[in-house]
Formats: C-alpha cells, structure tokens, sequence
C-alpha cells in the first residue's frame, strides 16, 4: 500500500496572465498567482496604474498596457508573446439599473467588454497554448450573478450567464488539448469600486442579509480559490464555476 500525495499548489517555472490587474481582484489575483511562484503579467489600459501595481508584486510581474477592448490588439499581443499557462479572465465593469432605464450605450458597455472582450482575450489566449502546445488553465470572472438574478442588474446578469455558457464551451473544446476551463462567481467584494455603494444603508442591509455567512467578501477570500484553479490540484476540474458566495446562491 502506497499513501496518496497532495497534489502541489505551487505554480512555480509557469506564465499566467490577469487582466483588469491594476487594482481590486485583478490586483490580488496577480499577487496570490505570484505568491505560488508563477511569472504574471498584469494587463490594464492605463500604464501607471498597471506599473505601480507590478511593481508592488516585485520581480515575478511585469506590466503591460493592454485595451482588451481592443480586439486587434488583443491578437497582437498574443501572437508576440510565448503562450501564457494560466488566464485570468477578469476585465469587467457594471452599470446598474432597473430594466426600463437601460440605454444602448449601457449595453454596449457592459456587453462588450464582459462578453466580447472576455471572449477574444480567451481565443488569443488559446490559440497561443495550441501554437506552443501548452497545456494549462483558463479563469474566467464570473459572479454569483452569473447563477442567479438580481435587482437592477439586468445587464450584468446577462453577461455573466455569457460567461458561464462560454465557460462550458470552452471546456468541451479545450479538453483533448489539456486545456482547461472555468469561473470563480464571487459574491459582492468590497472593494475602491464597490465600496461606495455600500454607504447606502438599505443596499447593505440587502446584501449582508442574501450573504449567509454574514459579511461582505474581500479580495483575499478569492485568492485562493484562483490559486487551487490555476494549478494541479484542480487537474481533472473543467467546465465548472466556483462560487465563493457566502451562501448567497445557496437559498
């Protein structure tokens, strides 16, 4: 009889990519990637912002002005790069509003970059793998939006049940090439973005009452989770979505 060993959690000698890096999530997907010894890109439109964030990981990130809006962009930069074994999917943005409110320019804002955008960063992402043939994994942002539906979120919700749909996808056609595929859906995570809203009483009530665990999520409570994803501890996990809710999707 032989004693099974722990799969490693350590990303050490792998390359791995966060965009939407310079602050929140982003920011702390980056450091946990780096942290567990992998070499991370971080990927923003702003430079300064994206040097300064580098620049707090130290000597395994590196900073690179990216539109991933940009979908001519997005290909170039892939194709000048070595492939990447690790994606973090995470560039997003949100306005909230009850349905009848939406605009045209609403939806192409939250569409385009969380559906569009999260799609050909993920194409170029893995056309590289398949050109250098790198096995590896895909992260993909989601939300626990992406699962259930929310007051005026009408927007949002439908890009992130996209991403869960594309998720899948993704998977099935990844998986002969050991590429794998899936979400993390965080619940609310307070951060400079969403910190603001939390300073209406109401909503807070609303959240903190949905979130079973009682409190609001912070950037640390999904590093870990990205971590386990990333590598070879989650080998055989493809096509799924992690929830780190709370117990939010739970009721």
């Amino acid at each position: 009889m032989t004693l099974p060993k722990t799969p490693s959690f350590r990303l050490d000698g792998r390359r791995a990519l966060v965009t939407g890096a310079g602050r929140g999530i982003g920011l702390a997907a980056a450091a946990a990637l780096a942290e567990a010894g992998a070499h991370v890109t971080l990927a923003a439109r702003t430079a300064s912002e994206i040097e300064a964030a580098a620049g707090l990981i130290g000597a395994r990130a590196e900073a690179a002005v990216l539109d991933v809006a940009d979908t001519d962009a997005v290909a170039a930069f892939f194709n000048s790069r070595p492939a990447y074994h690790v994606l973090i999917n995470n560039a997003g943005t949100n306005r909230p509003n009850p349905v009848w409110d939406v605009t045209g320019a609403d939806c192409d804002a939250v569409l385009d970059l969380n559906v569009k955008a999260a799609f050909f960063v993920a194409q170029g992402a893995i056309r590289a793998m398949l050109r250098d043939g790198v096995k590896g994994s895909l992260i993909h942002m989601g939300s626990q939006m992406g699962h259930v539906g929310g007051p005026n979120r009408s927007l949002y919700c439908a890009s992130k049940w996209a991403i869960e749909g594309l998720n899948k996808a993704l998977a099935l056609d990844l998986a002969p090439h050991g590429i794998r595929s899936n979400t993390i859906a965080p619940t609310f995570i307070e951060t400079a973005m969403t910190r603001p809203f939390f300073e209406d009483t109401v909503f807070r009530k609303h959240v903190l009452a949905k979130i079973k665990l009682g409190r609001l999520g912070q950037v640390e409570d999904l590093m870990g989770a990205i971590v386990f994803l990333a590598g070879d501890a989650a080998s055989l996990i493809t096509g799924t979505s992690l929830v780190v809710d709370g117990g939010w999707t739970a009721d």
